[in-house]
């Protein structure tokens, strides 16, 4: 039994605990908002392109689709070069093997752009023969790889002549080698097509074109050889190989017949769709594609009807890509299966699938001979086992002294031609439209409103915890510190690390505060709290792509730039403060990777007054002009250097003030004198006393 004072004590606590669960504090799950926000983009790509394949129902209604689909994929895949320039081919070393010869030769896709490639030829049976482009996945060492070697040896003594050629970045074409050494010096090929790939974006270029060109210029070494029948070219290849052959198959006429091993055959726009999605190295992501209803297996489409086997590593989808891959690439068979159907040419298609993991191991090779052999030959018999093979050292297939094409035969890298196209650019002064440019949502009807969470306080200042809601799924947090004087400016500051970087007593924030400056210290997406949760799936997968560089590829592909993105949550909350506080003069201060969109947001906003920058990347035309550069790609805009760079969009603002403090070129060096901003500070100061007095 309660005594009279425990009686007394429940009564008088209970208003106080029933006033306590009436202000209970509720914040979202923010981490979820750029993982939904990317996921509504590319639900609506998947239901539209759905829409459209399935009012495919006649053979003219396909054809119709399939010139759409090559039309759009050339267009996506940037500026091509405009003619086909002699290749120079010539051979510089062969050796002989029982049953086949390996030719070494060299040529150039384009002017000074040289491709090293072993032409493997049969020494038996009668030229002409069947003629098989052999591409390769993202082996360091190229057309040397073993198992990419046991497929060639095998095609040619099966009667084939095969061309195996290094790709950009990788074998003797490395183009980041080693000091002294011929492989990459970076962490792999996937980041060396990365590396020229995020550059060419700024020329309107994209490293999927310049792959494709390759593979083109390629094909047209292989189809003029004498030894080989050019009404019989095929391609196959494994991994990053496999989709090398799709983009070929898109685009080239001349093929007769296909193998993907292994490629990357699982839409972008999956459902469902787990962010950031199938993002990878930059020539097998679309970027733009989403929007115009485009998707990987389009690439496809233009095959139809000829022989075209798609063969998977059924232990792909939790060993090598997405967990949507065998889902996403069984539902898009059977899409393609009633095309060819439709077309009647089902005896045409064929999917192959084996338990054993990513790799061109011997059951996938079976199935790449055993279809070759029933399409490219007539009456051509079953291969009941593969010929014996036995791979070459790396040396015995170099094409030069040292392995490394740029050394050893001159010419230019794709950093150094596309270095050359931005200096043929020129931007124009006035900036084009930059909710176009960065792809940014339309401009809401109704601006923002600032929500107020919960509200605390310090000594000399009042703390609220408030949101925006900035887009469709997506509401950016920041704390607001209100100094308890009278104060006039409201400071929007957006950091690297997020508003959880000096929110402390007596850190930034709080020092400003009672200084008399307003402060919000906001988050854009992926950046602290917006940092983005994981994706289910095999860990592997997920770690590695719970990156900003792949949500920043993720958001391209679906139209969406994250620097547009992050421009659009700066746009909201600083339109959110403005109705909160009509009466405020707000500054915005930013540093690092953050400068480019609050640039942008600032260029949007007039009732920004004046932009502080921290440590701002110079220009977007630095990039193309520095090999090594850091610059991250959620700082770059698709072809944005022949539409805008970032001191015209500085310059567009003007009478207000652009403020550089420490601004750096895109390899992070310190440029201390520059003339392409009105006012540059040498140092990137981040304290009270600078920021106080913008």
């Amino acid at each position: 039994m309660m005594t009279r004072r425990q009686l007394l004590a429940s009564t008088l606590a209970a208003p106080l605990l029933r006033a306590q669960a009436s202000r209970e504090i509720r914040y979202r799950e923010y981490a979820r908002c750029l993982p939904d926000y990317l996921a509504a983009l590319a639900g609506e790509a998947y239901a539209r392109r759905n829409a459209r394949i399935a009012r495919l129902g006649t053979a003219e209604a396909v054809r119709e689709y399939q010139a759409w689909a090559r039309s759009t994929f050339v267009k996506l895949a940037g500026a091509l070069p405009q003619e086909r320039t002699p290749p120079n081919l010539r051979t510089v070393g062969e050796f002989e093997r029982e049953h086949y010869r390996v030719e070494k030769v060299v040529y150039e896709s384009q002017p000074g752009l040289h491709v090293t490639a072993n032409l493997y030829v049969p020494k038996e049976g009668k030229a002409p023969y069947p003629g098989v482009l052999f591409q390769m996945g993202h082996s360091n060492n190229g057309k040397s790889y073993a198992l990419y070697q046991r497929c060639c040896q095998g095609l040619a003594q099966l009667g084939y002549v095969v061309l195996a050629f290094d790709p950009m970045g990788q074998g003797e074409r490395t183009y980041y080698p080693k000091p002294g050494g011929w492989l990459t010096s970076l962490r792999s090929p996937t980041e060396e097509h990365t590396m020229f790939g995020r550059q060419m974006l700024l020329v309107g270029e994209t490293a999927t074109g310049a792959m494709l060109w390759d593979a083109v210029r390629s094909l047209d070494v292989l189809a003029a050889d004498a030894r080989v029948d050019a009404k019989r070219l095929a391609t196959t290849g494994q991994s990053g190989g496999g989709t090398l052959s799709m983009i070929l198959a898109a685009m080239d006429e001349r093929l007769a017949a296909a193998v993907i091993c292994s490629g990357n055959t699982e839409n972008f726009a999956v459902t469902p769709f787990l962010a950031p999605g199938s993002s990878d190295d930059a020539e097998q992501d679309l970027v733009g594609s989403a929007p115009l209803g485009f998707d990987r297996w389009d690439m496809l489409w233009p095959m139809a009807p000829k022989p075209l086997l798609v063969a998977a590593s059924a232990h792909d989808f939790f060993g090598t890509y997405s967990p949507a891959y065998a889902r996403s690439g069984r539902e898009e068979f059977a899409k393609l299966e009633r095309a060819y159907t439709t077309l009647g040419a089902a005896a045409n298609l064929g999917y192959y699938e084996m338990p054993l993991p990513h790799a061109l191991s011997q059951p996938m090779r079976m199935a790449v001979y055993r279809w070759f052999e029933r399409h490219l030959k007539a009456g051509g018999g079953t291969v009941a086992e593969e010929p014996p093979t036995k791979p070459e050292t790396d040396e015995a297939l170099w094409c030069g002294k040292t392995g490394n094409a740029v050394r050893d035969f001159g010419g230019r890298t794709p950093f150094a031609m596309t270095r050359a196209r931005a200096g043929s650019i020129l931007t124009p002064d006035a900036p084009a439209d930059l909710r176009a440019l960065l792809g940014m949502d339309a401009a809401p009807a109704a601006a923002p409103r600032l929500e107020v969470v919960a509200t605390t306080g310090y000594s000399h200042c009042t703390v609220q915890a408030v949101e925006a809601s900035t887009a469709r799924q997506v509401w950016a947090p920041a704390w607001l510190f209100l100094p308890k004087r009278e104060w006039s400016r409201l400071l929007v500051v957006v950091e690297p690390n997020g508003r959880n970087g000096a929110w402390h007593e007596d850190e930034l924030c709080d020092r400003l505060a009672s200084a008399g400056v307003a402060v919000c210290a906001m988050d854009v997406r992926g950046v602290g709290d917006l940092a983005p949760e994981f994706a289910p799936g095999a860990v592997g997968y997920a770690r590695s792509h719970q990156t900003e560089e792949n949500y920043a590829w993720a958001s391209l592909i679906l139209g969406r730039s994250l620097t547009g993105q992050r421009a659009t949550d700066i746009l909201g909350m600083t339109q959110a403060l403005a109705g909160a506080y009509p009466r405020a003069e707000i500054v915005l201060a930013a540093r690092e990777r953050m400068t480019v969109p609050a640039l942008c947001a600032a260029a949007l906003e007039p009732r920004i007054a004046r932009v502080y920058l921290a440590g701002h990347l110079i220009s977007w035309r630095s990039v193309t002009d520095t090999e090594r550069y850091t610059a991250p790609l959620s700082s770059m805009a698709p072809d944005a250097l022949r539409r805008t760079d970032l001191p015209e969009i500085a310059r567009s603002m003007a009478p207000r003030k652009v403020i550089v403090a420490g601004a750096v070129d895109a390899a992070g060096r310190a440029v201390p004198r520059t003339a392409a901003y009105e006012e540059v500070r040498e140092t990137a100061a981040w304290d009270v006393e600078t920021l106080a007095g913008i």
